[in-house]
């Protein structure tokens, strides 16, 4: 795995660069030499963040945690990418089959899933009426039921917009378009 490490807001120590070598090192036994893989490192008001991307042949794993301790951080980081290739495991199989240099599929044991759902499978269904109102109801809408994004039917627009809470500062907007 070639592994490129950067940090925003933080100095990258010997020490956080050796942990994050090692701990990466891990998942390497999932993945061929020619995989990239990137670590950022950053500091907010919120915690210590690292976020890894693996770079896959057509597909991105990603994994993004944020604790108070930059090394624990890491460390769910790692857990989480070790998760999320156990349990897709079957579909990478399915894309890389004939190309099946890039991952080891030996070194993935199955993963257990928490719950008896079937993945992929629908478990609640909810219809509602939109409303025609300005964005800033919706965005007090969405705020007044704690929820992190609102569907609403734009009123000077006449389409459907969904508003959304950035992890950063703000909203987001996404405008849903209908084809004919």
């Amino acid at each position: 795995m070639k592994l490129e490490l950067v940090g925003k807001n933080i100095d990258l120590t010997e020490a956080l660069k050796d942990r994050a070598n090692e701990k990466l090192s891990k998942i390497d036994k999932y993945f061929n030499e020619e995989v990239r893989a990137r670590a950022v490192f950053s500091t907010q008001k919120n915690g210590q963040t690292v976020e890894v991307t693996i770079f896959l042949p057509g597909t991105i794993l990603r994994a993004e945690e944020t604790t108070q301790d930059m090394y624990e951080s890491i460390d769910k980081a790692v857990d989480a990418l070790s998760r999320q290739t156990r349990k897709y495991k079957t579909r990478l199989k399915r894309r890389y089959q004939d190309n099946s240099e890039t991952i080891r599929f030996e070194n993935i044991e199955s993963f257990e899933e928490e719950s008896s759902q079937e993945e992929g499978k629908i478990i609640r269904r909810k219809e509602f009426n939109l409303s025609p109102m300005m964005e800033e109801e919706a965005i007090l809408q969405m705020e007044l039921l704690n929820h992190n994004f609102y569907v609403f039917l734009n009123a000077e627009t006449d389409r459907v917009e969904i508003v959304y809470k950035r992890k950063a500062k703000g909203y987001g907007s996404i405008v849903v378009n209908v084809e004919d």
